[in-house]
């Protein structure tokens, strides 16, 4: 018998707190898109293929609030703004680095497992 689980276990990962969700499909990649430096809003969407305006917005927002971004409006005409990442976005690459080496150690089992899944669920 496994011991009981501790509700506390996890106060200190809230999920609601967390920059990067799990199955969020555009953060992780806005952030490697600002790696190299500043970018407009139409320089993100050229790599950033499939992505509205509306979410690209959001996602920008959401990051710019979490502290991994920063959005800088020039006074020209026609307006600039950039948006570069923050030191507390670039600590971000370490554990997305992990995370892409998980998912290539470990995507041949995933897939095994959904396929299995999928085989005696249907």
């Amino acid at each position: 018998m496994s011991e009981p689980l501790d509700p506390d276990m996890f106060a200190d990962c809230a999920p609601v707190a967390a920059p990067m969700r799990i199955g969020d499909k555009w953060t992780a990649k806005i952030i490697t898109c600002l790696r190299s430096g500043p970018r407009r809003f139409s320089e993100l969407q050229a790599p950033l293929r499939g992505i509205t305006p509306k979410v690209l917005t959001e996602s920008l927002r959401a990051l710019e609030r979490d502290g991994m971004i920063t959005r800088t409006a020039y006074p020209e005409i026609p307006p600039r703004v950039e948006y570069e990442l923050t030191p507390l976005g670039h600590t971000l690459f370490e554990p997305m680095a992990a995370q892409c080496a998980w998912n290539r150690e470990h995507l041949p089992e995933l897939l095994a497992a959904r396929e299995a899944h999928e085989s005696t669920a249907g």
